[in-house]
């Protein structure tokens, strides 16, 4: 439950269109509703904007539809990210309109207060094609938060011509996510050249002493651009989260 199903809820309560008795039955599982198998967070998205995520991996296929499906009966916006074929599998069969995204991994479904408050424009950056599936699960997430998202993928420092080209796009952004391998200098690169929050993605593409991605995660930690920040290896979506949270602490401030 965000503010505006509250908000609606409450209002349905003044107005004699919600029965007291419904209303009580629907607030029964604030903060939260436990499952046995997991504590599902219904109060999230009144804290922090966006309803609780759920990361399927390490789950079943069981445990992830009786997750879902009690975030689904609360009318969240839902995101599950790291979703294998067999968790996309599952949900499909049992649960109805949930879309399953194979390249970003992530399971999504619109609630009954579609969208969230965004109104911000995240561009997301990638070195190379090998990063796109980091990428993607970054590109999901903010479009589940309301955000307009853009995207400049295969950019990299070996073909830095091909950046530049594009600085416009850079420019007219709110917050940068650059997800990069290798050594990670492309997110140095791009935070030399704008006024705006830069949230490096180390991934883990890359040969041997990358690391799987710990070469690239220290080098972004050691950038000499003042407005880098870094989340960790692979982690699309905690860069998207950040990113949305950031658009949305700039938008009500625009609205003041």
């Amino acid at each position: 439950m965000d503010k505006f199903s509250l908000a609606s809820l409450l209002e349905g309560v003044r107005d004699a269109k919600v029965a007291v008795e419904e209303a009580v039955d629907r607030l029964r599982h604030l903060p939260y509703e436990d499952l046995g198998l997991a504590k599902v967070d219904h109060h999230r998205g009144l804290r922090h904007g966006f309803p609780e995520v759920v990361m399927a991996e390490g789950k079943t296929p069981d445990q992830l539809v009786a997750i879902l499906k009690a975030m689904d009966k609360a009318g969240h916006d839902i995101l599950a990210t790291r979703a294998s074929k067999e968790h996309a599998r599952a949900v499909k069969e049992r649960l109805s309109g949930f879309k399953h995204d194979p390249v970003s991994r992530t399971i999504t479904k619109r609630g009954k207060k579609a969208g969230g408050e965004g109104g911000g424009t995240v561009l997301i950056v990638t070195a190379g094609t090998s990063d796109i599936p980091v990428s993607e699960e970054a590109a999901v997430t903010a479009r589940m938060m309301g955000h307009k998202v853009e995207t400049l993928y295969d950019v990299g420092v070996a073909g830095i011509h091909r950046l530049l080209d594009r600085v416009d796009l850079l420019r007219a952004a709110d917050v940068i996510i650059v997800c990069a391998g290798m050594e990670g200098a492309l997110a140095s690169v791009v935070g030399g050249l704008v006024d705006k929050p830069v949230i490096g993605v180390p991934t883990s593409t890359g040969y041997g002493a990358s690391f799987k991605g710990v070469s690239a995660l220290l080098g972004m930690l050691n950038s000499c651009a003042a407005n880098v920040t870094v989340v960790n290896i692979d982690n699309g979506f905690g860069a998207a989260y950040t990113a949305g949270m950031i658009c949305r602490v700039r938008r009500a401030k625009e609205k003041k």
